[in-house]
């Protein structure tokens, strides 16, 4: 990073600022450790500021950097408050000035209307000294490298990077860093962190979405809010029936199927640590100013510890405290590796808190409990309630009202332990819906949150940068004093008096004097590190003058760290990467070609015999590959074979076994099968799953080797037809009907429900002998497969089609089509395989293929529109 600028007669050409501040500890009002100054080697602690109560939260309680949005769009968190553009020069000047990173989060896939506005964007975002931008669209990285070289770019976890070989691939953008997936464990993190030397960031805390970051389609296809969009509609938290080869499966409470408790790694710090990782991430930019103040308090006491001893100690009292936060139960999510059983209980999805234990005795208002935790008047408390059918989700809550020991003395509180009544306000609590024995948990503390305020809302600065004094002080000569920030890369300024000082009569200056007078430093946002001193001659230094001296080089650091760092912004070619390629717009002569993706034998056999001019294959068995030929008979239809949407370390093997089978093509769904199919002279077609949404995006992915690119399923069809303006037309192939994937899973439900088992080495495979759906509280039944990794998707029930798009698509030039098979029939495959290509021969019409397909499944058909505000092919 370039440093900051100084005063030119006390800046020290040599000198620059540190990239990451470092910081020590510092005792806060309350006796908690929180951090001060310059941290001493270790991971970063990246903390959420969703807004500026946030920010100060993270800043007084120990951030090493904080990420937050704009309210300008592009970020993944659209319902936090975020910042204004306008205010970004006033955030990154705090940070500055606190020894903190700053990075926004342009996150989310931008379509090609939008990108004009993301050039002045980023331009604000580089002249105001933003240190990284975390990106998840590809177009976007190109976008920002160009503009500006010095800006860092973050792969966010949306851009789905799970191993060494995706993270490679994707260096290729010029990232600075690459946010890992949350579904690797340790060993995973720890074998993609020994092959690349970009560093990584790691989730360390918060809540979890069962499906992979950047891969769920859910709120698109269900209500056209796309979670690529930052409009997540947490389909996730809602409960779920499951349906066992057509018979309802009775589960019990458990019907939050995909509902994943938070995830808390503290365990995992000192192994994250030795394994390089470079930053420790806090979920939560739409959680409370408390909510960021609490863990990340707590977090930096941990890091902090594992630095000095190489190992941490979290009492109960710490995690009490981080669960009364925000808690859904803590689970050290996958970092442990896979246990799907503890990561998705599947009785509640809501917020609980500390479990205090199970009512012992019902009283009239109250209960009789021994709490695991210390309560005292005020605290919220919710209990289990049995008005939805005895569901865990369910709960009753209040204040405390009253408090009374066993034989009904009133108390203000009760200890841990102390058996005691615990009383409502009358009328609060439907009594007639609390069991005798139901749980009791704590949900709020006031007098916590009363302590979590106290940290960040001060009047003088809590986290403060370190500062370094060396003194040269002579008789007969001016007093000298040079301040220095950050001993790792001094950044230094110098002043001295106008006046030579005199011999002392009496007492003569010592080091004692100078740190007392040169430690006062209440009013900054600096604290005092070293004192360093040459005295010659016993000068005699006035205090005033120490005063003096020390306020200007303070004035003068606080003026220069707060400056941005000088930046070449080159917004021209920013401007020129709009325009559409040079090749685009092209006359095509050829004819419409049309694909199926099958995912059976049987179907294969039917897509060739109806005329199809290539067949995907997307196997759950691998060995069935070998019969793809077979099963054409003597339709030898070029086939490809689709790659698994997700590559972890350890299984590239999973892409060698397809070479086996010599395909024409692999359906590359994941950058690591790019880079795969181009090793192995295979043909590679950019699946759906690699989110391309701009043809910056797109002419990326192409230079990787890529022959056809799948648009993303977030473009509606005005900006599909955007695109493919802006690009060669023979660059696209678009899918016309299929199951829309919702959510993509490294959370397996058929072994969280189906087995005895916790992982794929002991669940019993029970995915090879049955045929899952879930229902949800419509109704609908979504089908629930797993692929050869053992992740689950699942399908939205209803088939839909892009039929009425077809016409203009091809008019854009656009000559490869695909439909995708789910659990289709033979008879069924054949039958739309017909409607669409006779469709695309000018044969028949869109409304009549629509009615077709209507009365061809079961579920009936969705149609998408050109004049739909989401995906053409997303529901209506």
């Amino acid at each position: 990073m370039n440093s900051a600028p100084q005063p030119a007669a006390n800046r020290d050409d040599s000198s620059n600022r540190s990239s990451i501040p470092s910081a020590r500890s510092a005792k806060l009002a309350d006796g908690q450790e929180n951090t001060s100054g310059n941290r001493r080697q270790g991971p970063e602690l990246l903390a959420p500021a969703g807004n500026w109560d946030c920010a100060t939260a993270a800043i007084e309680n120990g951030a090493d950097a904080i990420y937050f949005g704009l309210d300008c769009g592009f970020n993944a968190r659209h319902r936090a408050a975020n910042f204004h553009i306008e205010q970004l020069d006033e955030l990154m000047q705090l940070l500055r000035q606190r020894g903190v990173r700053g990075y926004t989060t342009m996150n989310t896939l931008v379509f090609p209307s939008e990108l004009p506005r993301l050039v002045p964007l980023i331009e604000q975002i580089a002249t105001a000294g933003v240190d990284a931008v975390l990106v998840q669209d590809f177009g976007v990285a190109k976008l920002i490298r160009t503009i500006c070289p010095e800006l860092e770019i973050h792969a966010s976890t949306q851009m789905s990077l799970t191993s060494a070989e995706t993270v490679a691939m994707a260096m290729e953008l010029g990232l600075s860093r690459a946010v890992l997936a949350r579904e690797l464990s340790v060993k995973e993190i720890t074998s993609i962190a020994a092959k690349t030397e970009l560093p990584l960031e790691v989730f360390i805390h918060g809540a979890l979405c069962v499906a992979y970051s950047g891969q769920c389609l859910t709120s698109e296809s269900l209500g056209g809010r796309s979670a690529n969009r930052g409009q997540c509609a947490q389909a996730c938290r809602l409960p779920y029936e499951l349906v066992c080869d057509g018979q309802d499966v009775d589960l019990g409470d458990v019907r939050y199927l995909l509902s994943p408790q938070d995830l808390a790694g503290y365990d995992a710090i000192v192994a994250l640590m030795q394994a390089g990782i470079a930053s420790l991430k806090i979920e939560g930019r739409l959680k409370t100013p408390e909510y960021v103040a609490n863990l990340t308090r707590h977090y930096r006491c941990f890091i902090d510890q594992a630095v000095r001893d190489g190992q941490i100690t979290v009492s109960e009292q710490d995690k009490v405290e981080m669960e009364l936060s925000f808690s859904r139960g803590f689970t050290p999510g996958w970092l442990e590796g896979n246990d799907h059983k503890r990561l998705v209980p599947g009785k509640h999805s809501a917020k609980r808190g500390v479990l205090l234990g199970q009512i012992e005795q019902l009283g009239s208002e109250s209960v009789l409990l021994t709490p695991s935790t210390a309560l005292a008047l005020g605290d919220g408390i919710g209990i289990e309630s049995t008005e939805t059918g005895g569901s865990e989700q369910a709960m009753q809550g209040g204040r405390i009202y009253s408090i009374a020991d066993a034989n009904g003395n009133k108390l203000k509180q009760i200890s841990a332990g102390e058996r005691g009544w615990i009383g409502f306000g009358r009328g609060e609590i439907d009594w007639d819906t609390i069991m005798p024995s139901a749980s009791v948990f704590k949900n709020d503390d006031p007098q916590l949150n009363k302590r979590l305020k106290r940290t960040y809302q001060v009047a003088d600065a809590v986290r403060r940068v370190n500062v370094d004094f060396h003194v040269i002080a002579s008789a007969e000569q001016p007093l000298s004093i040079t301040a220095t920030i950050d001993q790792t890369n001094p950044f230094t300024v110098s002043t001295q008096s106008d006046q030579p000082l005199q011999a002392a009569r009496n007492r003569p200056v010592s080091i004692a004097d100078l740190k007392e007078k040169l430690g006062r430093l209440g009013a900054t946002s600096f604290a005092l590190g070293n004192v360093t001193a040459e005295i010659t001659g016993s000068p005699m230094v006035p205090a005033s003058l120490l005063n003096q001296l020390r306020r200007t080089l303070t004035d003068r650091l606080s003026n220069a760290i707060t400056q941005p760092p000088g930046r070449s912004v080159n917004v021209a070619a920013g401007k020129q990467l709009l325009q559409p390629l040079d090749e685009a717009n092209a006359s095509v002569d050829s004819a419409p070609q049309l694909a199926a993706l099958c995912r059976t034998l049987p179907q294969v056999q039917a897509a060739a015999k109806a005329g199809v001019d290539l067949i995907y294959t997307d196997f759950h068995d691998v060995r069935e590959y070998a019969q793809v030929r077979e099963a054409m008979g003597d339709h030898q239809t070029p086939f490809g074979i689709a790659s698994i949407r997700i590559q972890k370390p350890g299984e590239m093997g999973l892409l060698r076994v397809l070479k086996r089978h010599q395909p024409d093509f692999v359906l590359a769904r994941n950058l690591a099968a790019i880079g795969f199919a181009n090793e192995n002279d295979l043909g590679v077609i950019a699946d759906f799953s690699l989110n391309v949404a701009n043809h910056r995006a797109a002419q990326w992915i192409r230079s990787l080797g890529v022959q056809r690119v799948t648009a993303s399923y977030d473009l509606n069809g005005d900006q599909l037809g955007d695109l493919i303006q802006s690009v060669p037309s023979d660059w696209m192939e678009i899918v016309l009907h299929q199951h829309i994937p919702m959510f993509h899973m490294e959370h397996c439900v058929f072994c969280s429900v189906l087995s005895p088992g916790t992982d794929k080495t002991n669940c019993g495979r029970p995915c090879d002998r049955h045929e899952v759906h879930l229902r949800d509280r419509v109704g609908a039944q979504h089908a629930l497969q797993a692929d050869v990794a053992c992740r689950n998707t699942l399908y939205n029930a209803t088939p839909q089609s892009g039929a009425e798009s077809a016409a203009g698509l091809i008019s854009d030039g656009v000559r490869w089509f695909r439909i995708e098979f789910l659990e289709d029939s033979p008879e069924q495959v054949g039958k739309t395989v017909g409607l669409y290509r006779d469709l695309l021969r000018g044969k028949t019409s869109a409304s009549n293929v629509w009615k077709s397909l209507h009365a061809l499944n079961r579920v009936g058909v969705t149609r998408g529109t050109m004049e739909t505000k989401r995906n053409p092919l997303a529901v209506i």
